[in-house]
This record gives C-alpha cells, sequence and structure tokens, in this order.
C-alpha cells in the first residue's frame, strides 16, 4: 500500500489536548511520526482567523488534522446553540483555509455522524448526508460538520486541495469529557454510577426511556483509523471526500447503562425519566467503505469500558485532571 504522507512530514494535530485529538497524537507518535505540532488554546484560538492564518504561515505544517471542536451533549447543545454552532464554523473555517493557503499537502477533518438526517435508514450509508431533516436537539453542532465537510469538498473541487474526512459514530475513551450536563450519554453514565457507588446512593436516574440504539466507538480505534487513511485512502475526484468511523454494532441505552452499572460496581436500582427527550431512534453507521479499504474497529465495547472505567477512577484517586 502506498503511504501518502511520511515520517518527516510536520503534522499539525488541532485540538491535541481533546480525546480524540490526543489519541490521535498518541498513535501517530507510536507510528514513528516525530514531527508533531501542537499549540494550546492561550497561546492560539482557533476561533481567531488573523491569528491562525498567522500560525499556520510561520509553521507552514506538510499534514494537518483538524480534530478541535466544541462539543458536548443533548443539554449542551440545546443551552447554548449559537456557541456550537459559531465556534465550529469558526475554528473550521479557520483551519481548513489556512491550511490551503499555506501549503498543506494533506487535510483530515473529523466530523460526526450527527451529520445525518434524523431518519435515515439504517445503518447509515454516507450517501445519507443530505437527505432529510437533522435531529434538533443537535442540529447545531451537526449543521457545523456538515458546513465543514463540504468545505473540504469545495477546496478539492476548485483547488485541488487533499482534504478528506471522517464521520466516527459516538466516540468514548481516555480524555472525555465527565461533565454533568454538558457530557455525552457514555462519560455522563460513568460519572452518574461510579459516584452512586462512592456515596452509597441506591438509585440513579437516567434521561428518557433507554430505548434508542446505539453505537460505540473506542477513540484509540478511531486514532488507527485516522492515521490509516492519512497515510491510504486518497478518493478520487468523483467519489465521496467523507467516510463513516464505526464498529458497525449497536445497542439500546438501557443496556448500555447496565454495562456500565457493571463496570462501576453499582448494584442498585436504575430508573427512566421518559419526560427527556431521547433524541434520534437509531444510529448506526454503515462502515463497508472503510472495510472495504482494509481497516475495522479492534476494540469491544466491553474491552474499552472496563479500560476506560479504570482509567477515570485512577485519574481520580491520582488527584489527576478528569475534565468535568
Amino acid at each position: 500500500m502506498t503511504n501518502l504522507i511520511d515520517h518527516a512530514d510536520r503534522i499539525f494535530v488541532a485540538g491535541h489536548r481533546g480525546m480524540a485529538g490526543s489519541a490521535i497524537v498518541r498513535r501517530l507518535s507510536q507510528a514513528g511520526y516525530a514531527q508533531l505540532l501542537t499549540v494550546n488554546h492561550d497561546e492560539l484560538d482557533l476561533r481567531d482567523a488573523g491569528a491562525t492564518a498567522a500560525w499556520m504561515e510561520r509553521q507552514r505544517p506538510d499534514v494537518v488534522v483538524l480534530a478541535a471542536a466544541k462539543v458536548g451533549g443533548i443539554q449542551a447543545n440545546s443551552t447554548y446553540p449559537a456557541d456550537f454552532l459559531l465556534d465550529n464554523l469558526k475554528i473550521q473555517n479557520n483551519v481548513i483555509e489556512s491550511a490551503w493557503r499555506f501549503g498543506a499537502k494533506r487535510l483530515l477533518f473529523l466530523g460526526s455522524s450527527c451529520i445525518y438526517p434524523k431518519f435515515a435508514p439504517q445503518p447509515i450509508q454516507e450517501e445519507s448526508l443530505l437527505t432529510g431533516s437533522l435531529e434538533p436537539t443537535n442540529e447545531w453542532y451537526a449543521i457545523a460538520k456538515i458546513t465543514g465537510i463540504q468545505l473540504c469538498r469545495a477546496l478539492k473541487q476548485q483547488h485541488g486541495f487533499d482534504a478528506i474526512s471522517l464521520m466516527p459514530t459516538n466516540l468514548y475513551g481516555p480524555g472525555d469529557n465527565y461533565h454533568p450536563t454538558n457530557s455525552h450519554v457514555l462519560p455522563a453514565l460513568i460519572r452518574r454510577f461510579r459516584e452512586a457507588v462512592r456515596d452509597g446512593v441506591p438509585t440513579v436516574t437516567c434521561w428518557g426511556t433507554g430505548s434508542p440504539r446505539r453505537e460505540f466507538l473506542h477513540v484509540d480505534d478511531l486514532a488507527d483509523a485516522a492515521m490509516f487513511c492519512l497515510e491510504h485512502w486518497q478518493p478520487a475526484a468523483d467519489e465521496l471526500q467523507f467516510l463513516n468511523v464505526g464498529t458497525g454494532t449497536d445497542l439500546p441505552i438501557r443496556d448500555l447503562a447496565g454495562l456500565v452499572a457493571d463496570a462501576v460496581g453499582f448494584r442498585g436500582t436504575l430508573n427512566w425519566d421518559a419526560s427527556k427527550p431521547d433524541g434520534t431512534p437509531r444510529k448506526l453507521l454503515d462502515v463497508n467503505r472503510l472495510k472495504a479499504l482494509g481497516w475495522s474497529a479492534t476494540i469491544s465495547l466491553e474491552e474499552g469500558l472496563r479500560a476506560t472505567v479504570n482509567d477515570y477512577v485512577q485519574r481520580q484517586s491520582n488527584g489527576q485532571e478528569v475534565r468535568l
């Protein structure tokens, strides 16, 4: 297989302190990519177009991975719609345009499976993009991500810029956000059950009915897929410029809650608050295109969940930072 990037390339990972970005940095480092460029938010605000362009002009990365984003769960999206739309649009536009203008040879943009219509046929194929209405509880984030995909596509079409995109399903793993109201479902469950065990609380209440089905991908699998696609995937001009990344399997949220409860040792009662929104009924990605290229996820949910819970507990026990 031809390698489209080189170990001597200067690779800028935007969002290197986030869950996805940090996993990608780890994976690239393990594979021998030594020229990794990172910059902290207090040194460079990627929402600032002028500052981003100036930094990119100075650094001139050969490859750019755009993993930076404002992320959150249903409540965060509903509470801060303007922030989710504006912040993500600014970050994406600034990084993608600067990468093109200042000579990057490849760019990888990380999107999200929330780009697809709420009632897209399951499992969701890439062709479902823009074929129906979005899920209202995260439409602001979804619209921003769709814009990022289309910007990469437009730059490829008009200027030949080698920009590709990956649409991961729900991610979990080390470095996740465990905020009590602004996190995604799996880290939120880990936190609630862990606190219930710690405090001796006999009952945990979760949002919704527990019936929606979701797919979960360990962030280390995503990082491996990102590196694989950077190295090997170069779609033709008439092909789709983005790929789904997932496991190809899903489960009801109710079953997920049971797995989390077992992983943290919670033996109490689990209640469901049906007055809270469920979100999309089902969201399973069709990952056949990526499989056909030669990549598949390898970390099972049970294995990944145990490791994630252990990481969360260990970090708390050691007094290390856990994003809350």
